[in-house]
């Protein structure tokens, strides 16, 4: 055989060798991310619920320092049928999604408002209950309407739909003389009765419970800024969670414990249906 030949030979045989290396390594890379994924998408060992503790009656603490509230109790069914334990975790509510999105928590759960600015950047589990936004004043106040608040000044919680809300009525945001925003509503509230600012914005779930609590001293001027609905906010690679949250909360709403659960912290039944 003459050199050329050989060398040929050789080549080929070299060739043929670093392909079925290549396609050894592709595989091993391949069943590698398989593997990642189905880690990403398996159901959790522990899971970390991320919650603004001071909105009542959603969730919030009670004299005793406890967590209490509608979305706790709710967490709390979910935790015992599907057999994970929850735990929650008070964060910064302006920062709620880069909390989810670092791992710092695995659920935002404490009347999160599903928008379709945050659809763009997590999941939600199917609406599980009815909101909207209200314009509340002290009871003494002479507005009447949302037309009464050219040049006044309202309060709301920074982060909340309320801002979204604000956001999507632009011709009521420029009238306004200024918007400032809390930390949380119960702070609102406290400088509305002080008459710090002139109203509040506010979802409805916490504004009613907060009438409801300091009787005739405040009441509403305003329901039409926007009908919402409350979900689970989770991240979107975890399908599986999602799919099992969605499950369990079929079910609860199926048998009646949801309904009860907003009979005891709202006096009425305001969730949906979940299909």
């Amino acid at each position: 055989m003459s050199i050329e030949k050989e060398g040929a030979r050789n080549m080929k045989g070299i060739w043929k060798k670093g392909i079925a290396i290549g396609l050894a390594i592709g595989c091993l890379l391949m069943a590698g991310c398989g593997h990642k994924s189905d880690v990403q998408n398996a159901l959790p060992d522990k899971i970390i619920i991320g919650l603004d503790d001071n909105f009542p009656p959603m969730g919030f603490r009670d004299n005793n320092g406890d967590l209490v509230g509608f979305d706790i109790d709710l967490a709390r069914e979910v935790e015992k049928r599907i057999g994970i334990p929850v735990s929650f975790q008070t964060i910064d509510w302006d920062s709620k999604e880069a909390a989810l999105k670092s791992g710092q928590v695995d659920m935002l759960w404490n009347g999160l408002t599903i928008t379709p600015e945050r659809e763009k950047v997590i999941a939600f589990s199917k609406p599980y209950m009815k909101n909207d936004q209200l314009l509340i004043v002290r009871a003494s106040s002479n507005i009447q309407n949302k037309d009464g608040f050219k040049g006044k000044v309202i309060g709301t919680q920074e982060g909340s739909s309320s801002i979204d809300a604000l956001n999507r009525h632009t011709a009521f945001q420029q009238s306004l003389g200024e918007v400032k925003k809390y930390g949380d509503f119960v702070n609102a509230f406290m400088d509305l009765q002080l008459g710090r600012i002139d109203g509040v914005l506010v979802d409805s779930v916490v504004g009613r419970y907060y009438m409801e609590k300091k009787a005739g001293q405040f009441r509403v001027v305003d329901t039409s800024l926007g009908e919402e609905t409350f979900g689970i906010g989770m991240r979107k690679e975890d399908t599986a969670l999602c799919n099992k949250i969605n499950q369990v909360l079929k079910e609860l709403s199926d048998d009646g414990t949801m309904a009860a659960l907003s009979q005891k912290w709202l006096g009425e039944d305001i969730t949906l249906k979940v299909k």
